[in-house]
């Protein structure tokens, strides 16, 4: 009987229990957020290999050191990229541990976080490309800048944060972040920021793609996980960044103070933490508020959910408020009060 390769199923607890097992023997920390999971079992039912995915990612890769070198590594990247394939998935991305990287032959790397973590995917000019598309709209300038935001919705709160980075900078590249992971879509984000920057002429929009604050990046940002997950995803958009900002000429991030989103707080202190290291100032600027009350997005979300727009007109840009009075932001109004929780974690 030869090694059988099969689906390990969320409801299989005792297979599940030994995918622990062995994550945990490879010192591989089990990710709370996978939607598949399979192995490889020996002759004798004896789970020697696993590998699971989350959305477009591979992760949670793990081999038995016994078994090592019998290219069963090789066969669940294969097994787990035909299984991507089905999902239309062509580009894909995987985490894996420094000593695994060498032997994913058809991934290439992007980034990585010391000795911990690496960040590849499987496009060999995936990432360069990138890059070589933001670099024409390099523009000159002493002072070069970067936002990084999701916008959801674009608040005055945003408009403030951009306003002071434009002032005081010659060059501000905003990145919007390109995830659908909510009911206002990337399309109507983008739209609202362009819209509330448009008198700033030094601002240069751009898209995030799944480079900056994705579900290949940080999936944190858009799933519940535990505080040293949050810290060692950021760590690692954060070296992406890092390459983009060189790309730009970028030396200084700014970002908005956190009070209520508990990731993105750690998010910040990450930031605050790495990005000297590479070269850049993280400056933090205290959040704008209105009638006492912190704007925020996840206050006109909430606000928008209850039906009480009028309460935080003067939280928005004209443009904001505008388009969620209007007949054409009906559909996401009712998807926004059909969610169960608006605010971010």
């Amino acid at each position: 009987m030869a090694e059988t390769l099969k689906q390990i199923l969320p409801e299989d607890d005792i297979l599940n229990y030994r995918v622990d097992m062995l994550l945990q023997q490879e010192g591989i920390q089990r990710d709370n957020n996978l939607d598949y999971t399979c192995g490889i079992f020996d002759e004798a039912g004896n789970l020697i290999a696993t590998g699971s995915c989350f959305s477009n990612t591979l992760r949670c890769l793990a081999v038995a050191g016994e078994h090592r070198h019998k290219g069963l590594m090789k066969r669940i990247v294969a097994h787990l990229t035909e299984v991507q394939k089905e999902r239309g998935n062509e580009h894909l991305f995987m985490y894996t541990k420094v000593t695994s990287a060498p032997y994913m032959k058809s991934f290439y790397e992007i980034a990585r976080v010391g000795n911990e973590l690496v960040f590849m995917e499987n496009l060999p000019d995936g990432f360069a490309n990138y890059c070589t598309d933001l670099a024409k709209t390099y523009r000159e300038g002493e002072r070069i800048a970067g936002i990084v935001m999701n916008a959801n919705p674009f608040t005055n709160g945003h408009l403030h944060l951009v306003e002071k980075a434009a002032s005081e900078n010659d060059v501000l590249h905003l990145f919007i972040l390109s995830e659908e992971a909510g009911p206002i879509p990337f399309a109507v984000r983008r739209r609202l920021v362009h819209a509330g920057v448009a008198h700033l002429p030094n601002v240069i929009c751009h898209d995030s793609g799944p480079y900056i604050v994705s579900s290949a990046t940080f999936p944190s940002y858009f799933l519940k996980d535990g505080d040293l997950v949050i810290r060692t995803q950021a760590a690692l958009d954060l070296r992406v960044f890092g390459k983009i900002a060189q790309t730009l000429g970028i030396k200084r991030r700014y970002v908005g103070q956190e009070l209520t989103s508990h990731v993105t707080r750690l998010y910040n202190q990450v930031m605050l933490e790495e990005l000297p290291k590479m070269g850049m100032e993280c400056i933090e600027i205290p959040r704008l508020e209105s009638d006492d009350r912190i704007i925020s997005a996840s206050t006109v979300r909430q606000a928008i959910h209850d039906d009480k727009l009028d309460t935080i007109r003067e939280m928005l840009p004209p443009s904001t408020y505008e388009f969620f009075t209007s007949e054409e932001s009906e559909p996401i109004r009712a998807a926004i009060k059909a969610e169960e929780n608006v605010i971010h974690y």
